[in-house]
Parts: structure tokens; C-alpha cells; sequence
């Protein structure tokens, strides 16, 4: 597997897996709002100071996903790190982190906010593994009930190299 940056020609197939995997955990895909930044992938995030990147198996399909995107300048918010099935349980999760935190800092940015929902209790575990702490924003989208945050500090720099494996 490998991750690369997506283009608009990606946006059909990351939004198509995004709902997949948000209906698999009982949650609503809302295009016209919260989900409208799949339809401009650069835009939405490459030209905005922020980066898509997408995970293809050795077929070339898209099994998973992750963006950082611009807050300000200071921060980012990780957004959009799903997984297919098929594509979990093989170590993806951690170094999709480690290349999301890494590629954060290398972005400027300082601190790392993400918001997540009660029934992605794996997810969950990783950002708390990662260093990621409930904080209260002023506000959270409607499909989300939890917010988390990290300051980067210091990244490793082997995490800038994705790799597939167990921890």
C-alpha cells in the first residue's frame, strides 16, 4: 500500500468510502455540508495550506484516507481519516498518525484539534494513544460529540516515511 496526495479526479472514490464507513457506524454523510470539502479535495485542502492524502493497495483502489486542514495558522484540524474493512487491522491506523502528525508540523503548524463521535471507539483509542486530549471547543459539528487536541512539539522524523506495520 502506499499513500499519495489526492486531486479532484479522487473525489468520487474518497467520498464513496467516507459514507461507506461512516453508514457502517450508524452515521448520516452530509454532502451538501459537513462532507461538502470532498467534492474540492485541492481546493478545500492542498490550497489552503493543508493536504488529502489517500491509501491505495497494490490494485491502485482507494482503502483509506486522512486530511489535515487549515484552522489557522497556528493549527489544523485532521479530518476524514477512514479506513475500509479490508484495510484495517494491519498496523494502517498508526501510520497514517504518525504521517498526519508529521506532515502537520512540516505544514507550520503547531497544534493538531480533531473532532470524533462516541461509536469509533478504535479511532478513539489511537488519538489517545498519539497524545491527543479532550478539550471543549466553542463549538462542534452537529455529526460529532467529542473534541480532542494535540500540540506537536517534537515528531520523530522517521514518521515522515509511511509504512505499513504492526505496533
Amino acid at each position: 500500500m502506499q499513500i499519495r496526495a489526492a486531486t479532484n479526479a479522487d473525489c468520487a472514490a474518497v467520498q464513496a468510502l467516507i459514507f461507506q464507513v461512516l453508514e457502517e457506524y450508524g452515521l448520516r454523510p452530509d454532502a451538501a455540508g459537513m462532507d461538502q470539502d470532498l467534492s474540492t479535495l485541492e481546493e478545500s485542502y492542498h490550497q489552503q495550506q493543508g493536504y488529502f492524502g489517500v491509501v491505495e493497495d497494490a490494485a491502485g483502489s482507494i482503502v483509506a484516507t486522512l486530511g489535515l486542514q487549515k484552522v489557522d495558522s497556528q493549527c489544523c484540524e485532521l479530518r476524514k481519516m477512514y479506513a475500509l474493512p479490508q484495510a484495517r487491522g494491519q498496523g494502517l491506523g498508526h501510520a497514517l498518525m504518525r504521517f498526519a502528525l508529521f506532515h502537520a508540523q512540516r505544514l507550520g503548524y503547531a497544534r493538531v484539534i480533531l473532532e470524533t463521535v462516541t461509536p469509533l471507539v478504535e479511532a478513539r483509542g489511537l488519538y489517545a494513544r498519539y497524545g491527543f486530549r479532550s478539550y471543549t471547543p466553542d463549538e462542534i459539528s452537529w455529526r460529532c460529540d467529542q473534541a480532542m487536541q494535540r500540540e506537536l512539539g517534537t515528531i520523530p522524523a522517521d514518521w515522515q516515511h509511511w509504512r505499513l506495520g504492526r505496533e
